[in-house]
């Protein structure tokens, strides 16, 4: 049976389905089109761009549909594709019943977790803001819940610890189109098994906001660290250095000792100064936080060494 997919998707991260669905079909399946978001004006110019998924998918000679809103004249631009089956990855909005109802074979989505685990937008920040030693990908059926819909399939692999939002995403971007085939393939079988999800055990993660990249440095070094690395790309982890802001790109918990002539009473977030084999030193409210990376938002990012040695009154500062 040969599958005509309407694959809707915005981000990054989705590309390389994108790309395998184009590409790879053989007599298994055909992508239909493509389902983005508008365009949307971005940096000084102003000028509209399309979504990551929208370059990559004119690039790829790939009809592009990229309604405000899933209204009536939407669902007729997709009713005129014929398409079989709805794939969804970070797309960015909801699917109502009379769209979904576009599709013979229904539609499904690839979500960055392991459902019912972190139900919601930022699965992959909540994975590493938890410090989970490990995570996955999971293939639903669409469901009219958020996130509740049958598992058809669901892989699991472990996290190192040091991982970033920006790393981890090209993980799952990588791991997510080889799964997606499996999927399409059993659905065009009808071999396909599907799963209920334990909704008792959901838990959930929400938007993330500028603001939730502000540092408490009240937390444990290691609770610091990982919102560095969750807020990599975006937010970013950041502080205030008097009245300045500073993102602080990278860093990673202490394994040495506060350097000669700190006080043992630093309160958190002061700077107790440097090690030389390691970076800028700052005091957390349990143990030492390395600075490795940093950048004032008015300035380029620099490395600790080349940071330090252009930044005034830095070291004693107590960062807030």
């Amino acid at each position: 049976m040969m599958i005509r997919i309407l694959f809707a998707a915005s981000p990054d991260i989705a590309v390389p389905t994108l790309e395998t669905l184009a590409q790879e079909g053989g007599g298994d399946w055909e992508l239909a089109g493509l389902l983005t978001n508008a365009d949307r004006r971005k940096g000084r110019s102003g000028q509209a761009e399309p979504t990551a998924a929208g370059v990559a998918a004119d690039r790829l000679s790939i009809a592009r549909l990229k309604p405000e809103k899933l209204d009536g004249a939407a669902r007729e631009a997709v009713a005129a594709l014929k398409p079989d089956l709805l794939v969804s990855f970070a797309y960015g909005k909801l699917f109502g019943p009379k769209f979904l109802a576009l599709f013979p074979l229904g539609g499904i989505n690839i979500h960055p977790s392991l459902l019912p685990k972190y139900r919601g937008p930022s699965p992959i920040p909540a994975a590493i803001l938890h410090r989970e030693t490990e995570t996955g990908i999971t293939i639903q059926r669409l469901a009219p819940e958020m996130d509740t819909g049958n598992i058809l399939l669901q892989e699991t692999f472990p996290l190192e610890g040091r991982e970033t939002t920006a790393s981890l995403s090209d993980t799952v971007a990588r791991k997510s189109a080889v799964l997606i085939k499996r999927v399409i393939r059993d659905l065009g079988l009808g071999e396909i098994e599907e799963r209920l999800q334990n909704h008792g055990e959901a838990t959930y993660c929400r938007l993330l906001s500028k603001e939730d990249g502000r540092i408490d440095w009240s937390l444990s070094a290691p609770e610091i660290d990982a919102r560095i690395r969750a807020f990599s790309p975006w937010p970013l982890a950041w502080t205030k250095h008097g009245e300045e802001m500073l993102f602080i790109l990278e860093g990673r918990p202490g394994d040495c000792p506060p350097p000669e002539g700190a006080s043992s009473g630093s309160g958190p977030g002061t700077v107790l100064g440097i090690s030389k084999n390691q970076g800028i030193l700052v005091q957390t409210g349990d143990g030492v936080l390395v600075l490795e990376r940093l950048q004032y938002q008015t300035r380029k990012a620099l490395d600790w060494k080349a940071f330090i040695n252009g930044a005034r009154n830095f070291l004693q500062a107590r960062l807030a």
